[in-house]
């Protein structure tokens, strides 16, 4: 079985065996004789069996004591998921950008202030950075178009940059806990299935949310809501909608009727 604090992605597929045969292999090895010495804890056959995940592409070093990454993790270039969950790590090298096959990585309960650029050039599908210390997302986050979830909760995030309305694949945002102000209107073009964004300052939900026809949930308690009001939101999903679609038909009272149609969850 996968390590137990590693958080698996339905996409996420090990090597095969053949695959296991490749010459690279000499190299993932000893990649990993530099890095078992610095992994903290673990009996004989937990280390080994990390040693295993490691060649199959899956690489666990959650729960550790890295303030960085170990620049030997960038020797496995066939890695495709990553979980440095709850390290100490302030900085993520460049050199990860060797790691061309991943589209897992956790980087949660670290200490990062900034999301790295470069980590904009793997070919993410899941990207988990909670709980950690950002105050910003990069402008380059919309170069990740095959990301699939993104959660940044637990920050000090004021924005969000509009070019997040790049992430054509996104279905599962989660912005909960931060510092944000207002949301960018970009996200009612992405086919959003999930989004959460309790716990901020937002008083106004932008109208254009009513075009995210696939979210199906949709978390804001703990915000300081006008528009929609308390009242509204409380009620759920459905009554938030209606109140979107009245407010557009008040903004463009002479929009054709087929542009006034009630939009959002399937419609």
């Amino acid at each position: 079985m996968a390590p137990s604090s590693w958080r698996k992605h339905p996409d996420i597929t090990s090597a095969s065996s053949a695959s296991c045969q490749k010459p690279s292999n000499n190299l993932r090895h000893q990649a990993w004789a530099c890095i078992h010495p610095k992994i903290h804890g673990g009996t004989v056959a937990e280390q080994n069996q990390l040693a295993l995940w490691a060649v199959l592409g899956i690489l666990d070093l959650s729960r550790n004591r890295f303030a960085e990454l170990p620049p030997e993790v960038c020797l496995f270039v066939s890695l495709e998921s990553l979980n440095l969950y709850q390290n100490c790590i302030r900085y993520i090298p460049e050199a990860i950008l060797n790691l061309q096959s991943l589209t897992f990585l956790n980087i949660s309960r670290n200490q990062l202030s900034t999301l790295p650029v470069h980590l904009c050039s793997i070919p993410l599908k899941v990207l988990i950075a909670s709980n950690n210390k950002l105050v910003s997302l990069p402008e380059e986050i919309g170069n990740l178009r095959h990301l699939m979830e993104l959660d940044v909760s637990c920050n000090e995030i004021q924005t969000i940059p509009p070019q997040i309305g790049n992430l054509e694949s996104l279905r599962d945002l989660n912005i909960r806990r931060n510092h944000l102000v207002h949301l960018p209107e970009e996200l009612a073009e992405l086919p959003l299935i999930r989004l959460d964004f309790s716990c901020n300052k937002i008083t106004m939900i932008p109208v254009c949310y009513r075009n995210l026809r696939h979210l199906q949930t949709i978390t804001l308690d703990n915000n300081p809501l006008q528009s929609p009001p308390a009242q509204i939101c409380i009620k759920g999903k459905v009554h938030i909608f209606k109140y979107l679609n009245m407010e557009a038909c008040k903004v463009a009272p002479d929009l054709p009727d087929y542009e006034r149609r009630p939009m959002g969850f399937g419609s």
